[in-house]
């Protein structure tokens, strides 16, 4: 399979060999590229193993693993989910979901919730005198789990709006006319469904928020692991996010949280996570194994 143009740009890193990535997407949910070419990319950069961490969804995990069988490349069954501490949003990165089927099934009433959530914005935004129809946007999710960057796409496509940036500010933004909130998981049954499924459960993306008085009620929550290394993070984010790791003893993370970029600092294998990462998650998982048995 080849992927579209520029996608091999977005992956030509041969110097990125003995490195993964633990943060990726799929047109699963709101990646550019199919499953498999996300892998087929990886390969071409040549990552000793690729987490497909799609939002809310893990449809795209069976067809990565067969292509990462086909290509040498370890593939780690992973999501991201959106959860609520308290007031606040927060992703969470569930990988080496062992129980794939499981946890999907759980999803699926949050997936359901999306589509439902789409079809309101779509009619807030008709009342509102943009004529976008629910058809367009599911076409731009391409069977994925649909959310507000695919409606943004259809409104681009339909020349209403110049660019996501715009689509965002003038309606689908928090507090903007068409913006519906979405249904919600609390940050402690998040955690507890990942490890119900044989996870480890990863705040991803912390940037700011990753100091201490945020990160240790999470621990107390079960909490595995903080993404250190993300093109969000500023030198001194990524440094104050692993001291934290070290402190509380937590494995370390990270990735590009890759959607087809071609260039700058979001191509897959970008932020050179070292292989040694993954072994500690490893080791993690066999302690948890080795308790629940003991």
């Amino acid at each position: 399979m080849t992927a579209p143009a520029g996608a091999e740009a977005g992956g030509a890193n041969p110097s990125a060999q003995g490195f993964v990535d633990l943060h990726s997407h799929s047109t699963a949910s709101d990646g550019a590229l199919a499953p498999a070419e996300v892998v087929e990319t990886a390969a071409r950069a040549g990552l000793a193993a690729l987490a497909l961490t799609d939002h809310d969804t893990l449809a795209g995990v069976a067809a990565a693993k067969d292509a990462g069988e086909r290509l040498g490349v370890r593939i780690v069954a992973g999501v991201e989910l959106s959860l609520m501490d308290g007031e606040k949003e927060v992703h969470m990165l569930g990988l080496h979901i062992a129980r794939v089927d499981a946890l999907q099934a759980e999803l699926e009433a949050v997936r359901d919730s999306r589509k439902s959530r789409a079809e309101q914005i779509v009619a807030k935004l008709n009342t509102l005198g943009v004529p976008v129809t629910i058809d367009a946007v599911f076409a731009e999710a391409a069977g994925g789990a649909v959310g507000r960057p695919h409606i943004a796409r259809a409104l681009i496509a339909g020349g209403w709006v110049r660019d996501q940036r715009e689509a965002f500010d003038r309606y689908l933004g928090a507090g903007r006319p068409a913006n519906v909130e979405k249904h919600r998981i609390t940050i402690g049954d998040g955690i507890r469904l990942i490890h119900e499924c044989g996870g480890i459960a990863v705040i991803a993306h912390p940037g700011g928020d990753g100091r201490r008085e945020r990160v240790e009620p999470l621990v107390a929550l079960g909490l595995d692991g903080l993404e250190v290394k993300h093109p969000g993070h500023s030198g001194e984010d990524t440094l104050r996010i692993g001291a934290l790791a070290d402190h509380f003893g937590l494995v370390k993370s990270g990735g590009s949280d890759w959607h087809g970029a071609s260039s700058g600092p979001r191509v897959l294998g970008g932020m050179q996570v070292p292989e040694a990462w993954l072994d500690l998650q490893d080791a993690r998982l066999e302690q948890r194994r080795a308790a629940a048995i003991a």
